[in-house]
């Protein structure tokens, strides 16, 4: 069995487990692993516009809101345009601040058809520290791996 495999099972495994309702759950350094070794996997990041202007991108990333800053009214075209901007068959890595709004668009779009659908765990920030600041407890950022500022 490749890395690959290695690493997908173990997402799998992890998500049965968890009882989660897509394909697998996979640390940020798994995820960063997994869009190296298979170059067809997409990362979709459904952070808002505002997140991703003012504490950053990842580079490479498909970019489609789940919620919209201020308020946080749902993104009602945000299947749509995952299925514009993205091939159901492809292996699918989505992302937030912190694994809740990412959990929830994995699920849908499982629910939706897509079938390769994997949530990265800790988001891109993170848990909140004990003075209640994300970015250095888990999550992309924290774990070194790329992004930008805009």
């Amino acid at each position: 069995m490749g890395k690959l495999s290695n690493i997908l099972s173990l997402a799998q495994n992890r998500a049965r487990e968890l009882g989660l309702p897509y394909e697998g759950a996979l640390t940020p350094p798994e995820a960063f692993e997994v869009l190296q070794l298979a170059p067809g996997a997409k990362l979709v990041d459904v952070r808002t516009r505002a997140e991703l202007d003012f504490v950053g991108r990842i580079p490479g990333a498909v970019e489609i809101e789940w919620q919209f800053y201020p308020g946080y009214a749902p993104n009602l075209h945000f299947m749509a345009e995952l299925k514009q901007r993205v091939d159901p068959e492809s292996l699918i890595l989505f992302i937030c601040r912190s694994a809740h709004r990412s959990h929830r668009a994995a699920a849908a779009a499982t629910e939706a058809g897509f079938t390769d659908c994997y949530n990265v765990l800790e988001g891109f920030e993170g848990d909140k520290d004990a003075r209640g600041h994300r970015g250095k407890v888990g999550g992309w950022r924290a774990a070194g791996l790329p992004w930008q500022q805009s």
